[in-house]
């Protein structure tokens, strides 16, 4: 498998001086294509951080950040954003839905915005992954809230990007909800050979993946292969915080 996200010695300070804080120190890591990878760590450990730099989102203070073959550092925003549209997906906590727009339109706003016609057979096929082929005409209010998160994941799929990032995706789902909506991305690493990676708080989430990193204090301090809920919750735990 190929590195489809590779930071190499990556820092993120934000503030100067005196009052300047490390979000990330000196992070290096690499995300193989086709893999599922969560990453957790107490409340200020990075995570955000890992996400947003890793995703284009924000610039590192130092470091390098490769998507694919593509160095990030030096690019301009409009550059980031025209890659982000392009090769990345999204999926967040709050979903994230325009709700003026129904499920068809919402999950091929992506390629509208990046002015790519849309593959209505792919999107077709997305939305039947998914199980909203009979849904494509609805709006976010006349969906269930692990449905319209199922359309996200659907629009972030749109654009055959070539990682899925997902920030708490079920962290306003309900425990059996949000089970599905794993189960979902699980799915779409491994029959659709998609790369996910997923900030979580959740050990019964990040037991899903394939690969957990575990942030403290801006460092990757360990990493588990084939996690369970109750391997996951006791590293937390000795890493001195739950969230």
């Amino acid at each position: 498998m190929t590195d489809v996200v590779r930071l190499e010695n990556v820092s993120k300070v934000y503030g100067r001086g005196q009052s300047a804080v490390a979000a990330l120190r000196e992070v290096t890591v690499s995300i193989p294509r086709g893999s599922f990878t969560a990453v957790m760590g107490p409340s200020g450990s990075g995570k955000s951080t890992f996400l947003h730099c890793a995703a284009g989102l924000d610039v590192p203070s130092s470091g390098s950040v490769r998507l694919g073959g593509t160095e990030l550092s030096g690019m301009g925003e409009k550059e980031l954003t025209e890659l982000r549209r392009q090769r990345v997906g999204f999926v967040f906590q709050m979903f994230n839905l325009v709700s003026s727009l129904n499920v068809m339109e919402n999950v091929t706003l992506p390629l509208r915005l990046a002015g790519v016609k849309e593959d209505r057979a792919w999107v077709a096929e997305i939305l039947k992954r998914v199980g909203l082929e009979g849904r494509a005409k609805h709006r976010p209010s006349e969906l269930s809230g692990g449905q319209q998160q199922r359309v996200a994941i659907a629009r972030a799929l749109a654009t055959r990007p070539e990682v899925v990032f997902g920030d708490e995706p079920t962290g306003a789902l309900d425990t059996m909800t949000a089970r599905d909506v794993l189960r979902l991305l699980r799915e779409v690493v491994s029959t659709m050979g998609q790369t996910v990676v997923m900030v979580t708080h959740d050990p019964v989430a990040a037991s899903y993946a394939d690969i957990v990193l575990f942030l403290a204090d801006g460092r990757i301090v360990d990493t588990m292969a084939a996690p369970t809920a109750d391997k996951v919750a006791a590293r937390m735990t000795h890493l001195g915080a739950w969230v």
